[in-house]
């Protein structure tokens, strides 16, 4: 009843004071008031809260501060109750009026509230990281990236721990895209493919798109860190994929990828096939937008030789590494490709020529046709076995077929 009747008592004096001057000192006085209880403090700002005004960012940052320094007075459950409702008010109005002088204090709360105390249920300090994204508060963006990149690591077993800490999550994920600043990419990568709730993994990725609109080169160095299992490399190429990177990053990670690829060295199936995924879907984008770097054109060699010496040969790796070097097009491409065909070339007459040979005998010439090269010695090479009576008639076609199209560029 006391309660009851205070709060009538309070809201009535705001619709006066509000009435007549829109003056916030009245309130604060009444937050600020040291004889004041927490539930008292709750009142107030319920009642201003509920009244809808805007423009007093000012009066909420002076109501945390008041909590936040009267929180070691919190003796009983009832007041702890209270205390973190006005608190929760208090920043989220913060953040609605986006008053930036708060950002301090909002860290601050993220402290007073972090969820390694089994006490703090995690809804403040998401409101408080959030709320810190929504004033603009990126002085402390190194801050949160170190908090979410802890929240990463951890093996999140109990279900409590979880769901705390999940929270928490969020108000980070938010905070790093309302900051746009790259720091913040790597971790809420990590976020978007770790082990919290789809909701919050879809979460984060979304929240990708906002920080860095083009990643491609952030994203290499996670390609490239050799702390990262294949599984996160590959998973970071899809990334770079998704994103609106431009084609000079997108090239720089395809040739990163396409390198990783191969001297990672691990014996494990599955990170073998993520390895493989990685540098097939590599040389798509190499196809596309061209060689970045010469480590291109020495990986692509590595996918075409590895493979051609293999007793289980990957084919479709083999086609895509021709397709990307007959695209690319360029000088040293050609020379790889007619390189390639004259060792072939030499095994027709000398042996073996099984159908691993003339599959990729048949891939190579098709190749050197569809690159537009007037190399002499791609030339001479296609016709002189288009003359030899080595080939079956068929073979002979396929380099007639090439000379064809390459004399008509």
């Amino acid at each position: 009843m006391k309660r009851l009747l205070l709060t009538f008592f309070l809201f009535f004096a705001g619709m006066f004071i509000f009435a007549q001057t829109a003056d916030m000192s009245y309130w604060e006085s009444q937050i600020t008031r040291l004889d004041a209880t927490f539930v008292e403090r709750l009142t107030v700002l319920e009642i201003v809260r509920d009244q809808g005004h805007t423009g007093i960012g000012g009066f909420y940052h002076t109501a945390l501060q008041a909590l936040l320094t009267r929180l070691p007075e919190v003796t009983t459950n009832a007041e702890r109750f209270a205390a973190q409702a006005a608190v929760r008010i208090a920043i989220q109005g913060i953040g609605s009026e986006q008053y930036s002088a708060a950002a301090p204090d909002l860290w601050a709360a993220v402290l007073a509230f972090d969820v390694a105390s089994p006490q703090n249920d995690g809804l403040i300090m998401q409101d408080a990281l959030t709320a810190l994204g929504q004033v603009g508060g990126s002085q402390f963006t190194t801050h949160v990236v170190h908090r979410l990149n802890s929240f990463n690591v951890q093996n999140l077993v109990d279900t409590e721990v979880r769901l705390r800490v999940q929270r928490a999550v969020v108000g980070a994920i938010n905070a790093l895209e309302s900051f746009g600043d790259p720091a913040g990419f790597p971790p809420v990568f990590f976020a978007s493919i770790g082990s919290y709730e789809l909701a919050i993994r879809n979460m984060a990725s979304t929240a990708l798109t906002n920080i860095v609109e083009d990643p491609g080169f952030i994203i290499a160095e996670i390609i490239r860190d050799p702390s990262n299992p294949p599984s996160v490399k590959y998973q970071a190429w899809q990334e770079l994929l998704r994103s609106n990177a431009g084609d000079e990053s997108k090239a720089h990670a395809a040739a990163v990828a396409l390198d990783v690829g191969w001297t990672f060295g691990t014996n494990i199936p599955v990170q073998q096939r993520d390895l493989r995924s990685m540098r097939v879907s590599a040389m798509d984008t190499i196809r596309v937008l061209g060689a970045a770097d010469d480590s291109v054109y020495v990986n692509l060699e590595r996918s075409f030789r590895n493979n051609f010496v293999s007793p289980a040969p990957d084919y479709e790796e083999i086609r895509r590494t021709i397709v990307s070097l007959s695209s690319i097009g360029s000088e040293r491409s050609v020379d790889l490709l007619t390189g390639f065909l004259s060792e072939l070339h030499n095994r027709r007459r000398s042996g073996p020529w099984r159908h691993k040979e003339r599959q990729l005998f048949n891939w190579v010439i098709a190749g050197l046709g569809a690159s537009g090269t007037q190399s002499q010695r791609a030339l001479f090479l296609l016709s002189e076995i288009e003359h030899s009576q080595d080939y079956t008639f068929a073979e002979q076609g396929w380099a007639r077929d090439a000379l064809r199209a390459l004399a008509s560029n």
